[in-house]
């Protein structure tokens, strides 16, 4: 059997640093040529960063992608590189409109497209045949599809190569690769993490090992995208399903891998699969001894769903410029969590917290406050707001409701107030079931550029500080959040003796209650079904309902779930429900 050494090679791009990127490929080509690859592949979009949304639709934007590629494959071989297979995702076009099926905006130019480079050149170009239009996906507005299989002949090997969507539908490219009778099937992903996607993931590559009798080689990129975090986890297995090599998650890495594959052979292919045949290596590249290749350890749930919220939040604060981030301390579990995400992600020292305490904070919120800038090692400062409250209050007469909110909102344009001066981004400390059902003030708690609990329910936010202390002590570390903070009732303190239960359920029924009606999509009467009591029931698909206006203003955040707010969950705001059933 022909020997193939395998790159995967998962990276962290940033949409349009087209340059930046191709710098980051070029050193991980030269690491994979040192360590003797044959092919190294990179993620979808590795070029251009995932996704492009509407840049689809700039002509100059798709021309510089497909001029920067040429570049690259240039590069690649004047640096000694040419004899590396290079696979890199990108968009390219732009192409003449055309519409594709009845639906299709007739206005998409681009297509999402893997590019072959060796030798100095672009050899060969693979366009997506499934275009995704569902959860975060809109590529069936922005593309036009591939209708070919590219199987690349090199070391006396078929490789076919997909992207992505291609491998998750049955039909299309996917299932020619048996008739193709490709030794390897190599698919290039930018596939965003959700918690339990491994357990759909992985197991869809093990089947399409076993049911195209073949390897199968799964690179995706890693990093934060906005509200998307991609979590890497590319991974090789062989013909029964078994997993080779699998790279770790949350990290830019390079998996370098020895496959003994089927020889190529001689057959007729079907009309729709492109053969192309890559020039042999010389003598200098051929593959040296074997290598034994790593099989990274998938961490825990909660370790995992810590390390995609402080992947996420690090790359925002990063790829956007900030040098810094401020949010308010109020002794509570969320911004706990939030300061100790904030910490992991980008440093201590460029965490900065507020305790904006009113004449209704208790004492134990100060101190918890204290504690916790203490322990993290964060920036502190204490900007109490009774004296500003007060003259508002008293010249707009206001009581009730409309009191307790403005405290809230006088916290925000401190905050706000300190970011423009300083330049912090403000993180806001709203969790998901808050988010849900109104649960925060608009213009008040709610304000800030970057929500990193925006999809995490109350009770996993409890969760995830017990794993962070715990995780900790593990290392001799102190526990960044005081104890304290975890098992007090929650409140906001905005009126004397408040708690969270005063106008919400216990937090264990809500969520249970919103994980049904959100992810679930079920209606009142399922609810009901369920054992949800019926006024609780409709209670919180009214607060829901009639929420979506908050939501739609509210600060993007790390998406973990598989229906998050935002592009996830596209909901009219002005609304009345004729069933609720």
């Amino acid at each position: 059997m022909p020997r193939l050494r395998l790159a995967l090679a998962q990276t962290n791009p940033i949409v349009g640093d087209l340059e930046g990127n191709s710098r980051g490929i070029v050193a991980a080509v030269r690491r994979a040529r040192d360590a003797g690859a044959d092919l190294v592949a990179f993620g979808e979009m590795a070029l251009s960063g995932y996704p492009i949304e509407d840049l689809a639709s700039r002509p100059s934007f798709l021309a510089a992608c497909r001029r920067r590629a040429s570049a690259l494959a240039a590069e690649l071989g004047e640096a000694g590189l040419g004899d590396v297979v290079v696979v890199v995702g990108h968009p390219d076009g732009p192409f003449e409109p055309r519409r594709f099926t009845t639906s299709n905006a007739p206005t998409a130019i681009a297509q999402n497209v893997a590019s072959v480079m060796q030798n100095g050149e672009v050899v060969a170009r693979y366009a997506k045949h499934h275009l995704p239009n569902y959860s975060v996906f809109d590529e069936y507005r922005i593309f036009i599809p591939g209708d070919e299989l590219l199987v690349l002949r090199m070391r006396g090997v078929d490789v076919a190569l997909i992207i992505c969507e291609d491998m998750w539908q049955d039909g299309g490219p996917v299932n020619r690769v048996a008739s193709a009778d490709a030794g390897l099937l190599l698919v290039i992903n930018a596939s965003p993490y959700e918690r339990d996607k491994n357990e759909v993931r992985l197991p869809l590559v093990t089947r399409r090992a076993v049911e195209n009798d073949t390897c199968v080689a799964y690179v995706n990129i890693v990093g934060g995208q906005d509200d998307l975090l991609f979590d890497g986890d590319s991974v090789v297995v062989d013909r029964s399903g078994q997993i080779v090599a699998r790279a770790p998650q949350f990290v830019p890495h390079l998996l370098v891998v020895d496959l003994d594959l089927e020889d190529a052979t001689e057959h007729e292919l079907p009309a729709d699969v492109a053969l192309v045949e890559l020039a042999a290596p010389t003598a200098e590249s051929a593959a040296p001894a074997a290598i034994t290749s790593d099989i990274a350890v998938v961490p825990e749930e909660l370790e995992q769903i810590w390390n995609a919220l402080v992947l996420g939040l690090g790359d925002y604060v990063r790829k956007n410029g900030f040098q810094s981030v401020i949010l308010g301390l109020s002794g509570g579990i969320d911004s706990s969590v939030v300061a100790s995400l904030a910490a992991d992600a980008i440093g201590a020292s460029k965490v900065y917290g507020v305790s904006m305490p009113s004449r209704w904070s208790s004492d134990h919120s100060r101190s918890d406050a204290d504690d916790l800038a203490e322990r993290i090692g964060v920036h502190y400062e204490t900007q109490a707001i009774a004296d500003l409250v007060t003259p508002v209050e008293d010249q707009l007469q206001l009581d009730g409701i409309a009191a307790e909110n403005l405290q809230a909102r006088i916290r925000g344009i401190i905050l706000m107030g300190l970011s423009n001066q300083k330049g912090h981004l403000v993180l806001t400390t709203g969790n998901k079931s808050e988010l849900a059902v109104g649960y925060s003030t608009i213009y008040g708690d709610s304000v800030g550029g970057f929500a990193p609990l925006k999809d995490v329910p109350k009770m996993l936010v409890w969760e995830l500080a017990r794993w962070r202390n715990l995780f900790a002590e593990r290392r001799g570390e102190t526990p960044p959040i005081p104890e304290n903070s975890i098992s007090k009732p929650p409140s906001a303190e905005l009126r004397p003796d408040q708690t969270d239960q005063d106008s919400l359920p216990e937090y264990e029924v809500l969520d249970a209650l919103l994980e049904e009606y959100i992810n679930g999509g079920l209606g009142r009467t399922e609810l009901v079904e369920r054992g949800f009591d019926a006024e609780t029931v409709d209670r919180i698909v009214s607060l829901v309902d009639h929420s979506e206006w908050k939501r739609r203003q509210s600060a993007i955040g790390t998406k973990i779930s598989r229906t998050a707010f935002g592009r996830d969950r596209r909901l009219p705001i002005t609304y009345r429900p004729t069933d609720v059933s």
